[in-house]
């Protein structure tokens, strides 16, 4: 298996919490890393039917036939597991569980009720592209990264995307989102999953959202909600201290997985991606995941901001970290020029920023200082 970053996180979150949840989407290798990280830890996956049941019906029972604990796959299958839980582990402190989950609502709704105080909440997301082997990097390209994705299973069983996906999706729509009663329509809901696609790194308009669905504001709203704790999407926020501007409310919207985003744009390959209109959304997409991914998984909680006023001036990634303000722009070009840092150059004047706290984190290979900020070549790029 591949060696994920966020290892050495579950077992120190262990010595301080009997119970650690390891969330993260459907496939991002949640069990394979448990597994292999606690191998003497009886193994439980809640989407077996008898297990499922035999939890439901005599829960007592059930994790009594855990005496040192277990890895709990799928948790949120069993929600009123968690309220037994709390006590099993109350009762003998040197108990420990570990549970995953595909769904985060669900799964958080339940931790902040039953178990709150004596869990140490980490996110697996599908692999960062530092997480990749030597030999694996060496082969790709941005675009064949973009348009592969990050999911396991495409590394480690060199399994297709043109199968990974389509399954993927089916599997989501079936098993996750059939779990929630407010979606009735999974046809619809699917096409909604794939307008959401084409407004990749747009900012978020809820009432033309909504018209293009054919589903009420509410709606949009709750659907949107699926997708973020399902670990589908995720939202950037504005930010929003004032620099004497007026200022954008709206949150942009990304993809956890740009394999999946090209899957659901209708991009077949990476080189159909290099000459495709949303090429630019793309390539940002993934740029601002690699930082993510990357806090994620050194259980950090990531400050991430974007910045636009009402004249359309923009900056594409705020981070807040130990106490400064760091400023990125993402570019999908290989060959340097001035106007990559004509953005920072306008923040800096605005907002006092210095530039050792700016960069520009670009497609090329050139790396050097300029008078507004860095340029770094992304697969090297840390901030």
């Amino acid at each position: 298996m591949i060696t994920r970053q966020l290892m050495p996180q579950v077992g120190k979150l262990m010595q301080y919490f009997p119970i650690v949840y390891v969330g993260g989407p459907r496939q991002s290798g949640k069990t394979t890393l448990l597994r292999h990280l606690l191998p003497d830890l009886p193994y439980a996956n809640l989407e077996n039917p008898d297990t499922q049941l035999f939890a439901q019906q005599d829960p007592r029972r059930f994790l009594a036939s855990f005496p040192q604990g277990a890895i709990l796959d799928e948790a949120q299958r069993v929600p009123h597991l968690f309220s037994y839980l709390q006590g099993v582990v109350d009762g003998n402190r040197d108990l420990r569980f570990v549970l995953s989950g595909s769904q985060n609502f669900l799964m958080m709704e339940k931790i902040t009720q039953s178990l709150a105080g004596r869990v140490g909440i980490l996110n697996l997301l599908p692999l960062s592209w530092n997480e990749l082997p030597e030999e694996i990097q060496h082969t790709l390209s941005s675009e064949q990264w973009a348009f592969q994705g990050g999911y396991p299973v495409i590394y480690d069983k060199s399994a297709p995307p043109s199968l990974v996906y389509p399954n993927y999706l089916d599997t989501y729509l079936q098993r996750d989102v059939r779990l929630l009663q407010n979606v009735g329509d999974l046809a619809q809901f699917n096409r909604f999953v794939r307008l959401c696609a084409g407004r990749v790194g747009q900012l978020l308009n809820l009432s033309t959202l909504s018209k293009d669905a054919d589903v009420s504001v509410n709606t949009v709203k709750s659907w949107l909600s699926i997708l973020e704790a399902s670990y589908l999407v995720y939202f950037l926020q504005p930010y929003f201290n004032n620099f004497n501007k007026r200022l954008i409310k709206s949150p942009k919207m990304y993809f956890t997985d740009t394999g999946l985003l090209c899957y659901l744009l209708g991009i077949t390959s990476a080189e159909q991606l290099s000459t495709h209109y949303y090429f630019g959304n793309i390539i940002e997409n993934m740029l601002l995941m690699e930082l993510y991914k990357s806090r994620v998984h050194q259980g950090i909680r990531p400050q991430f901001w974007f910045w636009r006023d009402s004249n359309g001036n923009e900056v594409d990634l705020l981070i807040e970290e130990d106490g400064a303000l760091k400023s990125v722009e993402f570019k999908a070009s290989q060959t340097f020029n001035t106007r990559l840092f004509s953005g920072l150059a306008w923040w800096q004047q605005t907002s006092g920023v210095p530039p050792d706290y700016c960069a520009v984190i670009y497609l090329g290979e050139q790396e050097f200082e300029t008078a507004h900020g860095r340029l770094l070549y992304w697969k090297n790029a840390k901030m």
